[in-house]
């Protein structure tokens, strides 16, 4: 089966467990749970959040609150990505987008996949949220924009900034939330004060949550459901056209079996390679019987690529991709490719349901892989970047719809065939 590709100079498994003195590193997958788990006495420290400023917002972005307060936040939002919600309410939406980009593809005789998804990535998000009234390839390329910032280290003073760099990063940020602002958050909450729908902003303009408020929250799931599942997108087409035992077997499978290949493959090769947290109070955490103190104010990194392979939790070929493969009670099938505990992200269920949408649909055209896609690294996500994957669909092209233009919302939507909804399952 498939082996890792998003390689380089990044991490090692040993030691399992160790504080270099500015940090903790953490590559056991038993001790990463426990400390991810150990609900009040972390805080999150990745994302720069520890510097970006509290006291504008009423409400704390749900990436950068703690404590009772996230609590509520989650289980506010949990009903709109829940597996059930997903494939109910928008399992056809996102299936009909899906299918319009694989018609377009076809059309044209190929495409770039990770510019494709970041598109189709976008508007199912979009959809969720309710960033509905703007043109989607515009607000992609907005949201594309907040990741323009120079490098961060979060053991370093300053987290490794100058201070020209922590006013680059400012602008570098702001002005990309600023235009996000007025194009995309303004309109829909305009849209949403006449009349409330059932999503995501709706349900923050009903909290009552601020303009400040609802704008982070925006920018959050929207990069949040951009990022993550582009990469996943194209890491998972990449796998699939380069291995041909593990392709035939995706696309002849039923969704529960693809989505197993699915959760193999992000763990093997997840988006973020690093989660940060601050230790508010001590916390054991133990190794092969071996404890271990993190003291309250310590750094910690979980080293997601190292505890997704950790042979002690994900068993026999942990460095392969072997579906279906078997696990003790509590250990999920992505490793903590989503994270676990508090922060757990709650977008799991769509990002593997969208991404299987497209992939699928994709794959049933039998496409002929161009060129692979080149690797580079997020510092701000400590995840990589595939850019440039294409893909030729000359064989199936049709020339008679070349004229066919993107469906919009609430007209001219393709039909599509009944959706098979139940393979979808949570596994946090």
């Amino acid at each position: 089966m498939g082996i890792r590709k998003a390689v380089g100079a990044h991490g090692k498994a040993e030691p399992r467990v160790e504080f270099d003195g500015t940090m903790w590193k953490i590559r056991s997958y038993e001790a990463a749970t426990t400390m991810l788990r150990a609900r009040h006495r972390t805080t999150q420290a990745g994302f720069t959040a520890e510097k970006i400023p509290r006291g504008y917002f009423r409400k704390h972005p749900i990436l950068i609150s703690d404590g009772d307060d996230h609590d509520a936040q989650r289980r506010e939002v949990a009903r709109y990505f829940a597996p059930a919600v997903v494939s109910a309410k928008y399992g056809n939406f996102i299936h009909e987008r899906a299918q319009a980009l694989v018609d377009r593809a076809v059309a044209n005789g190929g495409l770039r996949l990770d510019e494709a998804a970041l598109n189709y990535s976008v508007e199912v998000t979009a959809e969720i949220v309710g960033l509905t009234e703007s043109s989607i390839d515009a607000m992609a390329k907005r949201l594309v924009g907040f990741f323009k910032q120079p490098p961060v280290d979060l053991a370093a003073p300053a987290m490794g900034r100058t201070r020209r760099q922590w006013a680059q990063a400012a602008v570098n940020g702001l002005m990309p939330i600023g235009r996000f602002y007025v194009r995309d958050v303004r309109p829909a909450i305009r849209t949403r004060r006449r009349r409330r729908r059932d999503d995501v902003l709706s349900h923050l303009l009903s909290a009552g949550y601020s303009t400040a408020d609802i704008l982070v929250e925006c920018v959050t799931y929207g990069t949040a459901g951009m990022v993550t599942t582009r990469e996943f997108i194209t890491m998972a087409c990449w796998h699939l056209l380069t291995d041909d035992d593990l392709g035939r077997r995706y696309a002849e499978a039923s969704q529960p079996i693809r989505l197993e290949i699915l959760e193999e493959i992000i763990r093997l090769d997840p988006v973020v390679g690093h989660l940060y947290r601050r230790a508010q109070a001590d916390i054991e955490v133990s190794d092969n019987g071996c404890p271990h103190t993190i003291s309250a104010d310590d750094l910690i990194d979980v080293c997601v690529r190292e505890t997704n392979t950790d042979p002690q939790a994900m068993g026999a070929a942990p460095d392969t991709i072997v579906p279906g493969r078997e696990l003790e009670r509590g250990k999920a099938a992505t490793g903590l490719s989503f994270s676990d505990g508090a922060h757990a992200c709650p977008g799991q269920p769509l990002a593997l349901y969208e991404t299987d949408a497209l992939v699928h649909k994709l794959l049933a055209t039998r496409p002929r892989l161009l060129r692979e896609p080149a690797i580079s690294w997020d510092n701000v996500i400590e995840g990589y970047r595939l850019r440039g994957l294409d893909l030729s669909l000359m064989e199936r092209s049709r020339p008679a719809a070349a004229g066919r233009s993107t469906p919009q919302r609430g007209r001219d939507k393709p039909q599509t065939p009944a959706v098979d909804h139940s393979g979808l399952r949570m596994t946090l």
